[in-house]
């Protein structure tokens, strides 16, 4: 039986990273040493260290690398400490974040996504995540307000609850806003002010609102 390289694998994906214009090298370096394999179904691990977005089952996706890379590195820019996660899916991206930040708290709508994550989260000994079952357009108001905002799905508009629980004091959202042409947003807040700019064209599944699965 083969065995694969995934420390090779992970390096010349990193390699790749930096040419498509990924210069955080904190995030290049928790890249490399996340097993991205980890995080997905056994049949699609040899696939783990290819720039490409993957099923994870329940009509979702594990992100393409450089979305996670590009996604992190926006949210980093501010230095956070709290950071909210609307969507755990595989906890790949949440496995990330927790690396890089403080405190992490991602709420998942579908129970067995969130259950498959959490035992990943925790087979890598990472303890700074907090997790919830929940409607993510709601996010988290008991645990806000967040420095720092990550939206690993695409809502058809900004969700209002997550501008409300943002740090008024320069706290970032980030997030994929559109339903056939979507773009990737960073909104900023000061005070009630929110600034907001647009970082390129994006393709997410939806973030469905309202019941659980």
């Amino acid at each position: 039986m083969k065995v694969m390289n995934h420390h090779g694998m992970a390096k010349r994906l990193v390699q790749r990273l930096k040419e498509l214009g990924i210069e955080n090298d904190a995030v290049l370096d928790v890249i490399q040493r996340t097993p991205r394999q980890e995080f997905m179904p056994e049949s699609l691990a040899h696939k783990a260290y290819e720039n490409t977005a993957l099923p994870i089952g329940n009509g979702q996706t594990i992100s393409q690398p450089l979305i996670v890379a590009k996604m992190t590195s926006l949210i980093l820019e501010s230095s956070p400490q709290r950071v909210l996660e609307i969507g755990t899916g595989s906890g790949y991206q949440t496995a990330v974040l927790a690396a890089l930040v403080k405190h992490v708290f991602s709420v998942e709508r579908i129970i067995q996504l969130q259950y498959q994550a959490q035992r990943r989260i925790k087979r890598l000994d990472l303890h700074n995540v907090a997790m919830r079952h929940g409607d993510g357009w709601q996010g988290w108001p008991s645990k806000a307000p967040f420095d720092g905002i990550i939206v690993t799905a695409a809502a058809a508009r900004i969700p209002e609850a997550l501008l409300e629980q943002l740090n008024p004091d320069g706290g970032r959202l980030v997030i994929p806003v559109g339903e056939l042409q979507q773009e990737l947003l960073v909104v900023e807040r000061q005070g009630e002010e929110y600034m907001q700019r647009s970082e390129g064209a994006v393709r997410f599944v939806p973030l469905v609102q309202g019941d659980l699965a």
